[in-house]
């Protein structure tokens, strides 16, 4: 089944160029497009995107509050920032409003299509650097605002697995470390994402970390 995707960018020769490289594959479908945020929004609900390769600076709307919207709407959608602006600022509050991960504009078609699958399979689009600088973030506004708890309780192996997700490890060396299949780890991030109500690793790992099940201390050891 092909990933359905919407292209979201107020530069209608960029969403031009996205449309060509994508649908020249065979996974993937441009369902749509739009050039602000509103109209994302207003979007979504008919053509239930799989994915949506987002902006962060458009009229309107921008990629921040689009993508919080978005998120609230329809909690299943990935939105993966694809931005000019490598500004950590923007970054970490785009992270936060949901997006499950970013890439520059100046990144290859070929890795733009590896990160679409990536989100869609539940695996994480984040340098690592990033990764420290949200889980910090994170940290210091949980302390502030307090501890929103999931619908269910994670296992001892579901927070072990999620702990290891924050520290950047893929689906491959998470199942290295704990002896398992890969099969067995996705079916655990599987669990983790219903328990909690999330989409992708990166939804996971922020709320894994106000609920308590990721400390600092857990994560990109040396």
């Amino acid at each position: 089944m092909k990933i359905k995707i919407l292209l979201v960018d107020d530069h209608a020769v960029l969403r031009e160029g996205m449309r060509s490289l994508l649908e020249n594959d065979k996974d993937f479908e441009v369902v749509g497009e739009a050039s602000n945020g509103e109209e994302a929004i207003a979007l979504v609900p008919r053509l239930q995107p799989d994915v949506i390769l987002m902006d962060i600076v458009m009229p309107k709307l921008n990629g921040v509050e689009a993508t919080k919207r978005i998120k609230q709407m329809s909690p299943v959608t990935n939105v993966l920032i694809l931005t000019a602006y490598d500004d950590t600022a923007y970054i970490l509050g785009l992270l936060e409003a949901g997006a499950c991960g970013f890439l520059l504009k100046n990144a290859r078609g070929s890795e733009i299509k590896d990160a679409i699958r990536a989100v869609q399979s539940g695996e994480s689009v984040l340098d690592p650097v990033v990764t420290r600088k949200l889980i910090e973030r994170v940290i210091s506004t949980s302390k502030r605002t307090g501890e929103h708890v999931s619908r269910e309780q994670l296992s001892q192996r579901e927070a072990e697995v999620l702990r290891l997700a924050a520290n950047g490890a893929s689906t491959q060396e998470i199942a290295e470390v704990l002896f398992v299949s890969v099969r067995t780890v996705k079916a655990h991030f599987t669990n983790i994402f219903n328990k909690m109500g999330v989409s992708c690793r990166t939804d996971a790992i922020i709320k894994g970390i106000r609920e308590g099940y990721i400390r600092l201390d857990d994560t990109l050891r040396e």
